[in-house]
């Protein structure tokens, strides 16, 4: 069976775990060459070809994209979230969040840029329904994904403005079941497993499936953001 992503190449980062996991599985399953940037290559589903880097050094991100040749798609799931707040939160935490969810995300749309082809292509960046308001327990996780959009927004306008044939687009999903979300409850595992029990919340197998409907869509049609979030969670 034919797909409409058969033989295309796509960089997913953060394909090692959580949502960028499951998306490169879909992409797999679909035929599609998926090159995974990650600092765990031995932790990458099967038929995903490992390229390794450490997303807080901007030298290796760099370096990685150095050994790209033509690709199609980037899609930008790497992040890291801690429940850290301005009051009192440990400024370590604040400069890892805004080196990868921020400057890594910024700088790998740069580099793939020069990768894509004549036709065209699709950058996507998973960002959060923190994103979009802020949660009382945001911190500083929330402008960093506030960030996210930002970038995505100012990539858009310069891609017209330079009349690239170039789509792209952002997902932001409520509370995702992954390993993140317990690194965001770290030292607080009874509030996540009250979370757990009184909430279904979204799977990575679910946001996944969103950014493989928007890398499915033709190549005319630009989807700037979908927001989903469990039903059960209120805002």
């Amino acid at each position: 069976m034919s797909h409409r992503l058969s033989g295309k190449t796509i960089v997913v980062t953060g394909a090692s775990s959580g949502i960028g996991a499951a998306l490169a599985r879909m992409l797999v399953a679909r035929e599609a060459t998926v090159i995974g940037i990650t600092r765990r290559p031995d932790a990458l589903p099967p038929g995903v070809t490992p390229l390794r880097a450490d997303l807080t050094r901007r030298e290796e991100i760099t370096a990685a994209f150095h050994q790209l040749e033509q690709i199609d798609a980037l899609v930008n799931c790497a992040g890291v979230a801690y429940l850290s707040r301005i009051l009192d939160g440990n400024p370590t935490d604040w400069e890892e969040m805004w080196r990868v969810n921020v400057m890594a995300l910024a700088l790998s749309c740069q580099l793939a840029l020069r990768h894509f082809p004549k036709s065209g292509g699709r950058i996507l960046n998973v960002s959060s329904m923190s994103g979009h308001r802020v949660p009382p327990s945001g911190g500083f996780y929330a402008p960093t994904k506030f960030a996210v959009r930002a970038i995505t927004d100012a990539l858009r306008h310069e891609i017209k403005a330079a009349g690239l044939p170039i789509q792209v687009g952002t997902v932001s999903p409520g509370f995702v079941d992954t390993p993140l979300l317990e690194n965001y409850f770290r030292g607080r595992e009874d509030t996540l497993a009250q979370t757990r029990s009184q909430m279904r919340m979204l799977s990575a197998h679910e946001v996944a499936a969103t950014l493989l409907f928007m890398l499915e869509t033709p190549a005319h049609v630009e989807i700037g953001d979908i927001q989903l979030r469990s039903a059960d969670q209120h805002a």
